[in-house]
Protein backbone atom coordinates (compact mmCIF):
# COMPACT_ATOMS: atom_id res chain seq x y z
CA UNK A 1 0.00 0.00 0.00
CA UNK A 2 1.01 3.67 -0.26
CA UNK A 3 3.71 4.29 2.33
CA UNK A 4 2.33 7.66 3.42
CA UNK A 5 -0.82 6.00 4.70
CA UNK A 6 1.17 3.87 7.13
CA UNK A 7 3.37 6.77 8.16
CA UNK A 8 0.41 9.00 8.97
CA UNK A 9 -0.99 6.37 11.31
CA UNK A 10 2.41 5.79 12.91
CA UNK A 11 2.81 9.52 13.54
CA UNK A 12 -0.64 9.91 15.07
CA UNK A 13 -0.71 6.70 17.09
CA UNK A 14 2.82 5.48 17.91
CA UNK A 15 1.24 3.29 20.58
CA UNK A 16 -2.11 1.57 20.79
CA UNK A 17 -2.10 1.46 24.59
CA UNK A 18 -4.84 4.08 24.83
CA UNK A 19 -7.29 2.13 22.71
CA UNK A 20 -10.11 0.23 24.33
CA UNK A 21 -10.25 -3.52 23.66
CA UNK A 22 -13.30 -3.10 21.44
CA UNK A 23 -11.24 -1.01 19.04
CA UNK A 24 -8.28 -3.38 18.83
CA UNK A 25 -9.63 -5.01 15.69
CA UNK A 26 -9.50 -1.68 13.86
CA UNK A 27 -5.74 -1.20 14.30
CA UNK A 28 -3.85 -4.23 13.10
CA UNK A 29 -0.38 -5.15 11.93
CA UNK A 30 1.15 -7.42 9.35
CA UNK A 31 3.84 -9.71 10.76
CA UNK A 32 6.45 -11.84 9.02
CA UNK A 33 8.48 -14.61 10.66
CA UNK A 34 11.98 -15.42 9.56
CA UNK A 35 11.83 -19.15 10.33
CA UNK A 36 8.90 -20.21 8.15
CA UNK A 37 6.64 -19.07 5.37
CA UNK A 38 4.05 -17.41 7.54
CA UNK A 39 2.61 -13.97 8.02
CA UNK A 40 0.29 -12.58 10.62
CA UNK A 41 -1.83 -9.61 11.52
CA UNK A 42 -1.60 -8.63 15.16
CA UNK A 43 -3.68 -6.36 17.38
CA UNK A 44 -1.02 -5.70 20.01
CA UNK A 45 1.39 -2.76 20.32
CA UNK A 46 3.35 -2.48 17.06
CA UNK A 47 7.09 -2.77 16.73
CA UNK A 48 7.65 -0.67 13.62
CA UNK A 49 10.51 -1.85 11.44
CA UNK A 50 12.40 0.28 8.94
CA UNK A 51 12.10 -2.18 6.09
CA UNK A 52 8.29 -2.23 6.22
CA UNK A 53 7.95 -1.73 2.49
CA UNK A 54 10.00 -4.87 1.88
CA UNK A 55 7.78 -6.81 4.27
CA UNK A 56 4.66 -5.62 2.45
CA UNK A 57 6.16 -6.66 -0.85
CA UNK A 58 6.96 -10.04 0.67
CA UNK A 59 3.30 -10.66 1.55
CA UNK A 60 2.06 -10.11 -1.97
CA UNK A 61 4.88 -12.11 -3.52
CA UNK A 62 4.18 -14.96 -1.08
CA UNK A 63 0.48 -14.94 -2.00
CA UNK A 64 1.42 -15.43 -5.63
CA UNK A 65 3.66 -18.40 -4.88
CA UNK A 66 1.24 -20.19 -2.56
CA UNK A 67 -2.11 -19.53 -0.84
CA UNK A 68 -2.12 -17.32 2.24
CA UNK A 69 -4.62 -18.22 5.00
CA UNK A 70 -5.27 -15.37 7.45
CA UNK A 71 -6.63 -16.96 10.64
CA UNK A 72 -7.55 -15.08 13.81
CA UNK A 73 -5.85 -16.52 16.91
CA UNK A 74 -5.57 -15.41 20.50
CA UNK A 75 -3.17 -16.33 23.30
CA UNK A 76 -1.34 -14.65 26.19
CA UNK A 77 1.05 -12.73 23.95
CA UNK A 78 -0.86 -12.35 20.71
CA UNK A 79 -4.32 -11.47 19.50
CA UNK A 80 -5.03 -11.09 15.82
CA UNK A 81 -4.51 -12.90 12.52
CA UNK A 82 -1.85 -15.43 11.56
CA UNK A 83 -1.31 -16.43 7.97
CA UNK A 84 -0.30 -19.97 7.13
CA UNK A 85 1.66 -20.76 3.97
CA UNK A 86 1.37 -23.76 1.72
CA UNK A 87 -1.51 -26.05 2.50
CA UNK A 88 -3.49 -23.31 4.27
CA UNK A 89 -2.67 -24.85 7.64
CA UNK A 90 -3.76 -22.91 10.72
CA UNK A 91 -1.11 -21.50 13.05
CA UNK A 92 -1.61 -21.64 16.79
CA UNK A 93 0.65 -18.79 17.87
CA UNK A 94 3.22 -16.19 17.01
CA UNK A 95 6.77 -15.95 18.28
CA UNK A 96 7.77 -12.96 20.39
CA UNK A 97 10.54 -12.16 17.89
CA UNK A 98 8.10 -11.62 15.06
CA UNK A 99 8.66 -8.28 13.37
CA UNK A 100 5.51 -6.23 12.98
CA UNK A 101 4.36 -3.67 10.44
CA UNK A 102 1.37 -1.45 11.11
CA UNK A 103 -1.75 -1.91 8.98
CA UNK A 104 -4.10 1.09 9.10
CA UNK A 105 -7.46 0.45 10.69
CA UNK A 106 -10.62 2.03 9.33
CA UNK A 107 -10.52 5.82 9.55
CA UNK A 108 -12.58 7.73 12.07
CA UNK A 109 -15.68 9.42 10.73
CA UNK A 110 -13.90 12.78 10.70
CA UNK A 111 -11.11 11.36 8.54
CA UNK A 112 -13.29 9.30 6.21
CA UNK A 113 -13.87 10.22 2.60
CA UNK A 114 -17.24 11.80 1.87
CA UNK A 115 -19.70 9.63 -0.07
CA UNK A 116 -22.07 11.10 -2.64
CA UNK A 117 -24.87 9.42 -4.60
CA UNK A 118 -25.93 9.79 -8.19
CA UNK A 119 -28.31 8.41 -10.80
CA UNK A 120 -27.41 7.65 -14.41
CA UNK A 121 -30.05 6.98 -17.04
CA UNK A 122 -28.43 4.31 -19.15
CA UNK A 123 -31.49 3.61 -21.29
CA UNK A 124 -35.02 5.07 -21.30
CA UNK A 125 -36.64 4.26 -17.93
CA UNK A 126 -33.55 2.27 -16.82
CA UNK A 127 -31.80 4.39 -14.21
CA UNK A 128 -28.67 3.19 -12.41
CA UNK A 129 -27.92 4.27 -8.85
CA UNK A 130 -24.31 4.58 -7.77
CA UNK A 131 -22.17 6.01 -4.98
CA UNK A 132 -18.74 7.58 -5.28
CA UNK A 133 -15.93 8.92 -3.12
CA UNK A 134 -12.52 10.48 -3.64
CA UNK A 135 -13.24 12.00 -7.02
CA UNK A 136 -10.86 14.87 -6.19
CA UNK A 137 -7.98 12.38 -6.30
CA UNK A 138 -7.63 13.09 -10.00
CA UNK A 139 -4.23 11.42 -10.43
CA UNK A 140 -5.17 8.23 -8.58
CA UNK A 141 -6.47 4.96 -10.04
CA UNK A 142 -10.21 4.39 -10.43
CA UNK A 143 -11.87 1.54 -8.49
CA UNK A 144 -15.31 0.09 -9.21
CA UNK A 145 -17.10 -2.18 -6.72
CA UNK A 146 -19.84 -4.56 -7.86
CA UNK A 147 -22.36 -5.88 -5.27
CA UNK A 148 -23.69 -9.32 -4.56
CA UNK A 149 -27.25 -10.58 -5.04
CA UNK A 150 -29.87 -8.69 -3.04
CA UNK A 151 -27.63 -5.83 -1.95
CA UNK A 152 -26.27 -2.66 -3.52
CA UNK A 153 -23.62 0.01 -3.34
CA UNK A 154 -24.41 0.49 0.38
CA UNK A 155 -22.59 -2.79 1.05
CA UNK A 156 -19.28 -1.07 0.20
CA UNK A 157 -19.57 1.86 2.58
CA UNK A 158 -16.39 0.83 4.43
CA UNK A 159 -14.43 0.73 1.17
CA UNK A 160 -15.79 4.05 -0.08
CA UNK A 161 -14.94 5.83 3.17
CA UNK A 162 -11.48 4.31 3.53
CA UNK A 163 -10.14 3.82 0.00
CA UNK A 164 -11.83 7.02 -1.12
CA UNK A 165 -9.16 8.94 0.81
CA UNK A 166 -6.51 7.89 -1.71
CA UNK A 167 -8.34 6.65 -4.80
CA UNK A 168 -11.36 7.48 -6.92
CA UNK A 169 -13.96 4.92 -5.91
CA UNK A 170 -17.36 4.02 -7.35
CA UNK A 171 -19.93 1.38 -6.34
CA UNK A 172 -23.08 0.75 -8.35
CA UNK A 173 -26.40 -1.04 -7.99
CA UNK A 174 -27.19 -3.63 -10.64
CA UNK A 175 -30.40 -3.02 -12.53
CA UNK A 176 -33.20 -4.82 -10.71
CA UNK A 177 -31.48 -4.45 -7.32
CA UNK A 178 -30.89 -1.81 -4.67
CA UNK A 179 -31.95 1.61 -5.89
CA UNK A 180 -31.64 0.65 -9.56
CA UNK A 181 -35.19 -0.70 -9.65
CA UNK A 182 -37.48 0.75 -12.35
CA UNK A 183 -39.20 4.08 -11.76
CA UNK A 184 -42.31 2.90 -13.64
CA UNK A 185 -44.24 -0.34 -13.87
CA UNK A 186 -42.62 -2.42 -16.66
CA UNK A 187 -45.83 -4.41 -17.26
CA UNK A 188 -48.96 -2.76 -15.84
CA UNK A 189 -52.50 -4.04 -16.03
CA UNK A 190 -54.65 -2.79 -18.87
CA UNK A 191 -57.20 -0.21 -17.82
CA UNK A 192 -60.07 -2.70 -18.10
CA UNK A 193 -58.25 -5.32 -16.01
CA UNK A 194 -57.16 -2.68 -13.51
CA UNK A 195 -60.74 -1.60 -12.84
CA UNK A 196 -61.78 -5.21 -12.22
CA UNK A 197 -58.97 -5.86 -9.73
CA UNK A 198 -59.88 -5.54 -6.07
CA UNK A 199 -56.32 -5.21 -4.82
CA UNK A 200 -53.08 -3.49 -5.71
CA UNK A 201 -50.82 -5.85 -7.60
CA UNK A 202 -47.01 -5.60 -7.72
CA UNK A 203 -45.31 -3.99 -10.68
CA UNK A 204 -44.53 -6.45 -13.47
CA UNK A 205 -47.58 -8.59 -12.68
CA UNK A 206 -49.76 -7.00 -15.38
CA UNK A 207 -50.77 -8.27 -18.77
CA UNK A 208 -48.70 -6.27 -21.28
CA UNK A 209 -45.12 -4.92 -21.21
CA UNK A 210 -44.33 -1.29 -21.78
CA UNK A 211 -42.33 -0.65 -24.98
CA UNK A 212 -39.15 0.14 -23.00
CA UNK A 213 -39.48 -3.14 -21.06
CA UNK A 214 -40.44 -5.45 -23.92
CA UNK A 215 -37.17 -7.41 -23.91
CA UNK A 216 -36.00 -6.50 -20.41
CA UNK A 217 -34.42 -9.36 -18.44
CA UNK A 218 -32.28 -8.87 -15.34
CA UNK A 219 -29.48 -11.18 -16.47
CA UNK A 220 -25.70 -11.30 -16.15
CA UNK A 221 -25.51 -10.26 -19.81
CA UNK A 222 -27.46 -7.10 -18.98
CA UNK A 223 -25.23 -6.39 -15.96
CA UNK A 224 -22.07 -6.99 -18.00
CA UNK A 225 -23.23 -4.38 -20.51
CA UNK A 226 -24.36 -2.05 -17.71
CA UNK A 227 -20.86 -2.12 -16.21
CA UNK A 228 -19.24 -1.58 -19.62
CA UNK A 229 -21.22 1.56 -20.38
CA UNK A 230 -20.90 2.82 -16.81
CA UNK A 231 -17.11 2.65 -17.07
CA UNK A 232 -17.13 4.31 -20.48
CA UNK A 233 -19.66 7.06 -19.81
CA UNK A 234 -19.37 7.81 -16.07
CA UNK A 235 -15.82 6.89 -15.06
CA UNK A 236 -14.24 7.49 -18.45
CA UNK A 237 -11.12 5.32 -18.08
CA UNK A 238 -10.08 1.72 -17.33
CA UNK A 239 -10.75 0.61 -13.76
CA UNK A 240 -9.72 -1.83 -11.08
CA UNK A 241 -12.94 -3.81 -10.67
CA UNK A 242 -13.81 -5.61 -7.42
CA UNK A 243 -16.82 -7.90 -7.03
CA UNK A 244 -18.36 -9.87 -4.18
CA UNK A 245 -20.45 -13.00 -4.80
CA UNK A 246 -22.61 -12.30 -7.88
CA UNK A 247 -20.56 -9.14 -8.36
CA UNK A 248 -17.45 -11.31 -8.64
CA UNK A 249 -19.02 -13.30 -11.47
CA UNK A 250 -19.97 -10.10 -13.29
CA UNK A 251 -16.50 -8.63 -12.66
CA UNK A 252 -14.65 -11.51 -14.32
CA UNK A 253 -17.29 -11.72 -17.10
CA UNK A 254 -17.00 -8.00 -17.80
CA UNK A 255 -13.20 -8.18 -17.76
CA UNK A 256 -13.13 -11.13 -20.16
CA UNK A 257 -15.37 -9.32 -22.65
CA UNK A 258 -13.81 -5.86 -22.21
CA UNK A 259 -10.15 -6.27 -21.20
CA UNK A 260 -9.34 -2.82 -22.61
CA UNK A 261 -11.48 -1.28 -19.84
CA UNK A 262 -9.87 -3.20 -16.97
CA UNK A 263 -6.65 -2.55 -15.04
CA UNK A 264 -7.16 -5.32 -12.47
CA UNK A 265 -9.76 -7.70 -10.99
CA UNK A 266 -10.32 -8.71 -7.36
CA UNK A 267 -12.80 -11.49 -6.54
CA UNK A 268 -14.35 -11.53 -3.06
CA UNK A 269 -16.01 -14.93 -2.57
CA UNK A 270 -17.12 -14.81 -6.20
CA UNK A 271 -19.96 -17.14 -7.11
CA UNK A 272 -18.75 -19.49 -9.88
CA UNK A 273 -22.17 -19.94 -11.50
CA UNK A 274 -25.31 -17.95 -12.19
CA UNK A 275 -28.56 -18.74 -14.00
CA UNK A 276 -30.45 -21.96 -14.59
CA UNK A 277 -31.83 -21.58 -18.11
CA UNK A 278 -29.90 -21.84 -21.41
CA UNK A 279 -28.59 -18.70 -23.06
CA UNK A 280 -30.53 -17.92 -26.28
CA UNK A 281 -27.37 -16.82 -28.14
CA UNK A 282 -25.15 -19.64 -26.95
CA UNK A 283 -27.82 -22.39 -27.16
CA UNK A 284 -30.71 -21.09 -29.33
CA UNK A 285 -32.39 -24.45 -29.91
CA UNK A 286 -32.27 -25.45 -26.26
CA UNK A 287 -33.51 -22.02 -25.19
CA UNK A 288 -36.67 -22.45 -27.29
CA UNK A 289 -37.72 -25.27 -24.97
CA UNK A 290 -38.23 -22.67 -22.22
CA UNK A 291 -40.97 -20.24 -23.32
CA UNK A 292 -40.30 -17.79 -20.48
CA UNK A 293 -36.91 -16.66 -19.25
CA UNK A 294 -37.26 -13.61 -17.06
CA UNK A 295 -39.13 -11.15 -19.28
CA UNK A 296 -42.11 -8.99 -18.27
CA UNK A 297 -44.91 -9.53 -17.49
CA UNK A 298 -44.58 -12.66 -15.41
CA UNK A 299 -46.69 -15.62 -16.62
CA UNK A 300 -49.65 -16.53 -14.42
CA UNK A 301 -48.06 -19.70 -13.02
CA UNK A 302 -44.85 -17.79 -12.22
CA UNK A 303 -46.85 -15.03 -10.51
CA UNK A 304 -48.38 -17.53 -8.09
CA UNK A 305 -45.04 -19.12 -7.21
CA UNK A 306 -43.36 -15.71 -6.90
CA UNK A 307 -46.02 -14.43 -4.50
CA UNK A 308 -45.47 -17.43 -2.21
CA UNK A 309 -41.67 -17.34 -2.33
CA UNK A 310 -41.47 -13.55 -2.08
CA UNK A 311 -43.70 -13.43 0.99
CA UNK A 312 -41.22 -15.68 2.76
CA UNK A 313 -37.91 -14.32 1.45
CA UNK A 314 -38.81 -10.64 1.94
CA UNK A 315 -39.86 -11.18 5.56
CA UNK A 316 -37.51 -9.20 7.86
CA UNK A 317 -36.93 -12.25 10.05
CA UNK A 318 -35.81 -14.27 7.01
CA UNK A 319 -33.45 -11.47 5.99
CA UNK A 320 -32.00 -11.35 9.50
CA UNK A 321 -31.52 -15.13 9.49
CA UNK A 322 -29.73 -15.04 6.13
CA UNK A 323 -27.37 -12.31 7.32
CA UNK A 324 -26.61 -14.33 10.43
CA UNK A 325 -25.86 -17.32 8.23
CA UNK A 326 -23.48 -15.59 5.80
CA UNK A 327 -21.62 -13.45 8.37
CA UNK A 328 -19.18 -15.64 10.30
CA UNK A 329 -18.37 -12.87 12.77
CA UNK A 330 -21.67 -12.10 14.48
CA UNK A 331 -20.14 -9.09 16.20
CA UNK A 332 -20.19 -7.26 12.86
CA UNK A 333 -22.82 -4.53 12.91
CA UNK A 334 -25.20 -5.27 10.03
CA UNK A 335 -27.99 -2.87 11.05
CA UNK A 336 -27.46 -0.62 8.02
CA UNK A 337 -27.22 -3.54 5.63
CA UNK A 338 -30.38 -5.07 7.11
CA UNK A 339 -32.41 -1.84 6.89
CA UNK A 340 -31.29 -1.18 3.30
CA UNK A 341 -32.28 -4.69 2.19
CA UNK A 342 -35.68 -4.40 3.91
CA UNK A 343 -36.25 -1.02 2.26
CA UNK A 344 -35.50 -2.51 -1.18
CA UNK A 345 -38.01 -5.34 -0.66
CA UNK A 346 -40.76 -2.75 -0.16
CA UNK A 347 -40.36 -1.32 -3.68
CA UNK A 348 -43.39 -2.20 -5.87
CA UNK A 349 -41.10 -3.72 -8.54
CA UNK A 350 -39.02 -5.81 -6.14
CA UNK A 351 -40.98 -9.10 -6.39
CA UNK A 352 -41.12 -9.21 -10.20
CA UNK A 353 -37.46 -8.16 -10.41
CA UNK A 354 -36.55 -11.02 -8.09
CA UNK A 355 -38.43 -13.46 -10.35
CA UNK A 356 -36.70 -12.08 -13.45
CA UNK A 357 -33.26 -12.44 -11.86
CA UNK A 358 -33.88 -16.00 -10.69
CA UNK A 359 -35.31 -17.13 -14.05
CA UNK A 360 -32.92 -15.22 -16.33
CA UNK A 361 -30.74 -17.27 -18.71
CA UNK A 362 -27.09 -17.98 -18.07
CA UNK A 363 -24.43 -15.70 -19.53
CA UNK A 364 -22.87 -16.12 -22.94
CA UNK A 365 -19.70 -17.07 -21.08
CA UNK A 366 -19.63 -19.21 -17.96
CA UNK A 367 -17.43 -18.28 -15.01
CA UNK A 368 -14.72 -20.73 -16.09
CA UNK A 369 -14.94 -19.63 -19.72
CA UNK A 370 -14.51 -16.02 -18.60
CA UNK A 371 -11.46 -16.99 -16.57
CA UNK A 372 -9.97 -18.89 -19.52
CA UNK A 373 -10.63 -15.99 -21.89
CA UNK A 374 -9.04 -13.51 -19.50
CA UNK A 375 -6.11 -15.87 -18.92
CA UNK A 376 -5.40 -15.94 -22.66
CA UNK A 377 -5.43 -12.15 -22.75
CA UNK A 378 -3.17 -11.98 -19.68
CA UNK A 379 -0.66 -14.27 -21.39
CA UNK A 380 -0.75 -12.19 -24.54
CA UNK A 381 -0.78 -8.71 -23.00
CA UNK A 382 0.41 -9.41 -19.42
CA UNK A 383 -1.28 -6.34 -17.97
CA UNK A 384 -4.38 -7.39 -15.98
CA UNK A 385 -3.55 -8.52 -12.43
CA UNK A 386 -6.07 -10.71 -10.62
CA UNK A 387 -6.42 -11.15 -6.85
CA UNK A 388 -8.52 -13.74 -4.98
CA UNK A 389 -9.87 -13.04 -1.48
CA UNK A 390 -12.17 -15.56 0.23
CA UNK A 391 -13.78 -15.77 3.65
CA UNK A 392 -13.10 -19.26 4.97
CA UNK A 393 -16.44 -19.75 6.76
CA UNK A 394 -18.64 -18.85 3.78
CA UNK A 395 -21.53 -21.37 3.81
CA UNK A 396 -22.49 -20.60 0.19
CA UNK A 397 -19.31 -20.07 -1.84
CA UNK A 398 -16.86 -22.22 0.05
CA UNK A 399 -13.12 -21.54 -0.36
CA UNK A 400 -12.78 -24.67 -2.49
CA UNK A 401 -14.17 -22.58 -5.36
CA UNK A 402 -11.49 -19.96 -4.88
CA UNK A 403 -8.83 -22.64 -4.64
CA UNK A 404 -10.01 -24.02 -7.99
CA UNK A 405 -9.51 -20.58 -9.53
CA UNK A 406 -6.03 -20.49 -7.97
CA UNK A 407 -5.21 -23.80 -9.64
CA UNK A 408 -6.52 -22.49 -12.95
CA UNK A 409 -4.48 -19.28 -12.58
CA UNK A 410 -1.55 -20.40 -10.38
CA UNK A 411 0.31 -17.08 -10.65
CA UNK A 412 -2.43 -14.95 -9.02
CA UNK A 413 -2.39 -14.19 -5.26
CA UNK A 414 -4.95 -15.99 -3.10
CA UNK A 415 -5.96 -15.00 0.44
CA UNK A 416 -8.26 -16.99 2.72
CA UNK A 417 -9.45 -15.10 5.81
CA UNK A 418 -10.84 -16.61 9.02
CA UNK A 419 -13.16 -15.97 10.68
CA UNK A 420 -14.95 -14.40 7.75
CA UNK A 421 -17.95 -15.53 5.77
CA UNK A 422 -19.53 -14.59 2.46
CA UNK A 423 -18.84 -10.84 2.79
CA UNK A 424 -15.22 -10.39 3.92
CA UNK A 425 -15.19 -6.75 2.78
CA UNK A 426 -17.81 -5.96 5.44
CA UNK A 427 -16.61 -8.34 8.18
CA UNK A 428 -12.86 -7.62 7.97
CA UNK A 429 -12.75 -4.43 5.87
CA UNK A 430 -9.38 -3.27 7.19
CA UNK A 431 -7.77 -6.52 5.98
CA UNK A 432 -9.52 -6.49 2.60
CA UNK A 433 -8.77 -2.79 2.07
CA UNK A 434 -5.13 -3.43 2.90
CA UNK A 435 -4.94 -6.21 0.32
CA UNK A 436 -6.67 -4.01 -2.27
CA UNK A 437 -4.14 -1.21 -1.71
CA UNK A 438 -1.36 -3.69 -2.37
Amino acid sequence: GPSHVKLQLVDKKPSLCGLTPSLEKRHQMLCGTSRSRSLGISAGNPSIVKNSQQELSGLFKSARRHPIALTRVSNESYSGYVAGGEGLEDMSGVEESTEKVLIPGLPDESESAAISSGFWEWKPKLTVHYEKAGCDNVNSPALLFLPGFGVGSFHYEKQLKDLGRDFRVWALDFLGQGKSLPIEDPAPLSKKAYLSEQKNIPWGFGDKPEPWAKNLVYSVDLWRDQVKYFVEEIIGEPVYVIGNSLGGYVAIYFAACNPQLVKGVTLLNATPFWGFFPNPIKSPLLAKMFPWAGTFPLPDNVKKVTEIVWQKISDPQTIADILKQVYADHSTNVDKVFSQIVETTQHPAAAASFASIMCAPTGELSFNESLSSLAVFRCRENNIPICLVYGKEDPWVRPIWGQQVKRQLPEVPYYEISPAGHCPHDEVPEVVNYILRG
